[in-house]
């Protein structure tokens, strides 16, 4: 029955909005401190615009060390700026153009060292950079209608988000989505994580401690788990919950949760991630939790279990990329 599990929180996560992180988390006890971006996180921004004639918005450095190559506009958050104020911020400093988000692309991560929010975006006025104008934050920018491969790029990262971005415009993967203002002190994964066998059964993995419940894991940040990424929580938690290693499929991204100055001064991020655990052989049924404070949801709900299922067979999410 739906009163065994939790509802309104994935309602909620599914439609790419938030939910309360609350203070208990699964997993190994979360680090002690808060996150600050500067002192052990950096995020950066990055933004995709066309315009009506399908060209890109593209920038020329000023920094010396690219000086006169050209990228996306992008830059680092500031403490106490939200995500799309900050993209917004990087826009119009080195561009000189307003504009607002349509949704994220990607999430690219190094773990909470290093963490860039890749958006589709679309100018909404101010006027275009000239060098006439140049500043320290770039030389000039344009509308690029050509192969931008073909320009001297400051690094050739952004030619893949360039093909995302065009494949989004003509077929949108996954609905839009954009950060949800809620506070987080940590950085934080919030996990539905889905078993789906071939006759269309699907369970979903519930934190059994208070309320039923998505598993919150929190990500360390000692040297090691710096290196290993988001994925490395997630990985720890399925191993200590699962009895054989899970090989979880990709992570994808449904929504994420920030709010500026948060807890402290916290500059903690949530993210609603989306991953199957491949089922063994075909009617198979989920593995039995090591420790009670799991169990597996069977899902009945027609709705729920179609759009769960929607957005496992198709990859419907923001990609991930590690």
């Amino acid at each position: 029955p739906m009163g065994e599990a939790p509802a309104s929180e994935l309602d909620a996560v599914l439609g790419g909005g938030g939910w309360d992180v609350g203070a208990s988390f699964e997993g190994p006890p979360p680090p002690t401190g808060p996150i600050r971006l500067g002192r052990n996180a950096c995020y950066v921004v990055l933004a995709v615009l066309f315009n009506e004639e399908d060209g890109v918005l593209l920038v020329q450095e000023a920094k010396p060390e690219c000086r006169g190559k050209w990228y996306l506009p992008a830059g680092r958050m500031e403490p106490g700026e939200s995500v799309v104020a900050a993209m917004r911020r990087e826009v119009k400093e080195e561009t000189g153009l307003e504009c607002e988000p349509l949704t994220l692309l990607a999430l690219e991560e190094r773990g909470p060292a290093w963490i860039r929010f890749a958006f589709l975006a679309r100018p909404t006025g101010g006027t275009l950079k000239t060098l006439e104008e140049a500043d320290a934050e770039s030389l000039q920018a344009a509308w690029w209608a050509g192969d931008p491969s073909a320009l001297p790029l400051r690094a050739p990262d952004i030619l893949p988000l360039l093909d995302l971005a065009a494949r989004y415009r003509l077929s949108p993967p996954h609905p839009p989505t954009l950060p949800q203002e809620l506070p987080c002190a940590l950085l934080c994964l919030r996990l539905l994580v889905a078993f789906a066998n071939d006759a269309g059964d699907l369970w979903v993995l519930l934190g059994t401690a208070g309320t039923p419940h998505l598993p919150v894991v929190a990500c360390g940040t000692s040297p090691a788990e710096l290196r290993g990424g988001l994925r490395l929580p997630v990985l720890q938690l399925l191993l200590d919950c699962l009895p054989s290693d899970p090989h979880p499929g990709p992570l994808g991204l449904l929504g994420l949760q920030h709010r500026a100055g948060g807890p402290g001064g916290a500059d903690g991020v949530c993210f609603n991630m989306l991953l199957s655990i491949p089922p063994g052989s075909p009617g198979a049924t989920p593995p039995e939790p090591r420790s009670p404070a799991f169990r597996w949801w069977h899902v009945e709900e027609e709705s729920l279990r179609g759009r769960i299922l929607q957005r496992l067979c198709a990859a419907a999410t923001v990609p991930v990329r590690s």
